[in-house]
């Protein structure tokens, strides 16, 4: 049988060598190697995770926050390379539920023939 933490790293190597994997880290480099774009980017993901920390505390998101947020994605999404950089990663990130549900799926399996 084979060693499932084995299996494991052979999955990590084969997302490394990925086409999605590799357009991912071509966008981002591009993204970081433009200074003013690398601002821009840094600035939404920031403001990203700041309302995210927000709405995991409980806090409430002011109406100031929801515009400054909605404007910093309008800007971003007017710059190609940040655009490009968001929309290879939403390709990887679909990879990676796909992936999940077939590992998933022994317990799936299991627990929805349980259920019948």
């Amino acid at each position: 049988m084979a060693n499932i933490y084995d299996l494991a790293y052979d999955l990590e190597k084969g997302l490394r060598e990925s086409e999605e994997f590799q357009a991912l880290k071509n966008a981002y480099e591009t993204v970081m190697n433009d200074p003013s774009t690398k601002q821009m980017f840094d600035n939404f993901r920031d403001t990203q995770l700041n309302l995210q920390q927000k709405q995991m505390q409980g806090e409430e998101i002011t109406e100031e926050e929801v515009n400054k947020a909605k404007q910093v994605v309008e800007l971003v999404q007017q710059n190609e390379d940040i655009s490009k950089l968001m929309e290879e990663e939403q390709r990887l990130n679909t990879v990676i539920g796909d992936v999940s549900k077939i590992i998933t799926k022994p317990l799936e399996d299991l627990y929805g023939e349980e259920q019948q």
